[in-house]
């Protein structure tokens, strides 16, 4: 199969949706698919750098300026599209390579499904301070966006449920972005590596640790962990902090951890490096978030692959995720945060190789990409049977009394106003007199 991957972000650009995206395309191309990937210019890398990855002309996007989104492109993606005889186009974005995907498509008369990866009514804010979009609106935007396609992947069963509310009709199917599992389980890691990033830190062997590794942004929650942290510090004061990451509300953070005189209790390492991601996973003893807005969340995943649970509000996608207490533990009000911690350091017993294995597969790139490619055969098969059903009605229309065509035809020409027919009669001398090298490009581009 071969399949065209539109979206906003992708790598050097770090986020869980260019993670998720690279993974899709890495693990049906074992499977011998073709996988092309439209998606936005970056300074960091040379626009031709593979064959397999489209780069179009893109500018920062408005308060997003890590982000970008395309202005022009639509013609050259078709013309690539149609040269790859892209069989479907799956979408990642409702914005800029989304729509342009939507249009390729149509032209194409291929199908294109959706994934629907983040909760807009968290981020509206970022736009013009929340003047632009109101979080009211989000439902009617995103419904209108995936009122024509054929199918939509929910990364979670929150997304689902958020899709059912807004009223979405298309095929909607609950499918979790998996990861990498042999990238975070690591059994290259050694004992003494770890002991010696605890060591950097300032972590003794008898504290608790607890890490946070994000974009640091508000609508990450971080605060409402440090809020928590003089409660737990007093009922437990050897237990640790660490934020990995940077961003936007950084400095918030520390002036907060500041004010609560959190001292040494807390450590703020900014961004680390990739290769470094599973080692500090297995550094600590938890992996904590405080966040409401995650559709799915890829850090849990890579904390539970790397053998660690997860301390973190609940929802429905963490419901379904965290199955046993070796696991994680969760919390659904911010002032039980505390205990919540406090009850994990305490009863959280040790993971199962068996169960462990079993969550693996549940949590892998493999069953993921499985998963998807069961899901674009559904809807191949779906749309090639509303083909044969129109082709259908085309003939048994076609098999009408000429007569009865012909005059239904004749009712509507007498009824149509004299203006109309005077503007038409205009429109095809103009189109006799159109130069012959803009037709061809015009047929050129239908067919």
């Amino acid at each position: 199969m071969r399949i065209g991957l539109f979206t906003d972000t992708y790598f050097p650009q770090v986020s869980g949706v260019a993670t998720s995206i690279r993974t899709l395309k890495e693990e049906l191309e074992k499977e011998g698919h073709e996988v092309y990937i439209f998606t936005s210019t970056d300074r960091n890398v040379k626009r031709f750098e593979d064959p397999t990855i489209i780069r179009l002309p893109s500018v920062p996007f408005i308060s997003f300026t890590d982000r970008r989104i395309v202005y022009r492109g639509l013609i050259s993606s078709y013309k690539i599209a149609k040269a790859y005889q892209l069989d479907l186009i799956h979408t990642q974005t409702e914005f800029s390579l989304g729509l342009l995907g939507k249009l390729v498509a149509a032209a194409l008369h291929i199908p294109v499904i959706h994934t629907y990866h983040t909760q807009y009514e968290d981020y509206v804010g970022y736009i013009a301070k929340g003047r632009l979009v109101k979080p009211g609106m989000v439902k009617y935007i995103v419904r209108g966006y995936l009122s024509d396609l054929d199918g939509v992947i929910c990364p979670s069963r929150i997304v689902y449920n958020l899709l059912e509310s807004y009223n979405v009709k298309i095929p909607k199917r609950i499918i979790p972005t998996g990861i990498n599992v042999e990238e975070y389980r690591r059994a290259d890691i050694t004992y003494s590596q770890i002991a010696a990033l605890r060591e950097e830190l300032g972590i003794s062997k008898d504290e608790t640790m607890l890490l946070s590794l994000s974009r640091v942004s508000y609508e990450k929650n971080i605060q409402a962990v440090l809020q928590q942290f003089p409660a737990i510090l007093a009922v437990n004061p050897r237990v640790k902090l660490v934020i990995v990451g940077d961003g936007p509300y950084l400095e918030k953070l520390q002036d907060l951890a500041e004010e609560l005189q959190l001292g040494q209790s807390v450590l703020f390492t900014g961004m680390i490096s990739h290769d470094q991601v599973a080692l500090y996973y297995k550094a600590a003893d938890f992996f904590i978030s405080a966040s409401t807005s995650e559709t799915q969340g890829l850090t849990y995943v890579e904390s539970l692959a790397s053998g660690r649970p997860v301390i973190a509000h609940g929802n429905p996608y963490l419901d379904d995720l965290i199955t046993d207490k070796m696991f994680g533990t969760l919390f659904y009000k911010e002032e039980d945060l505390a205990d919540a911690v406090i009850d994990a350091i305490v009863s959280t017993p040790a993971m199962t190789e068996k169960a462990y294995e079993a969550k693996m597969y549940e949590l892998s790139a493999q069953h993921f990409a499985k998963s998807v490619y069961a899901f674009y055969l559904d809807v191949l098969i779906s749309e090639k049977f509303k083909k044969q059903e129109k082709f259908s009605l085309t003939v048994k229309s076609e098999q009408r009394p000429a007569s009865s065509r012909t005059f239904r035809l004749a009712k509507r020409a007498i009824s149509l106003p004299s203006k109309a027919v005077r503007v038409t009669a205009k429109t095809s001398v103009k189109v006799v007199k159109a130069p012959g090298k803009l037709v061809s490009s015009i047929r050129d581009f239908l067919n």
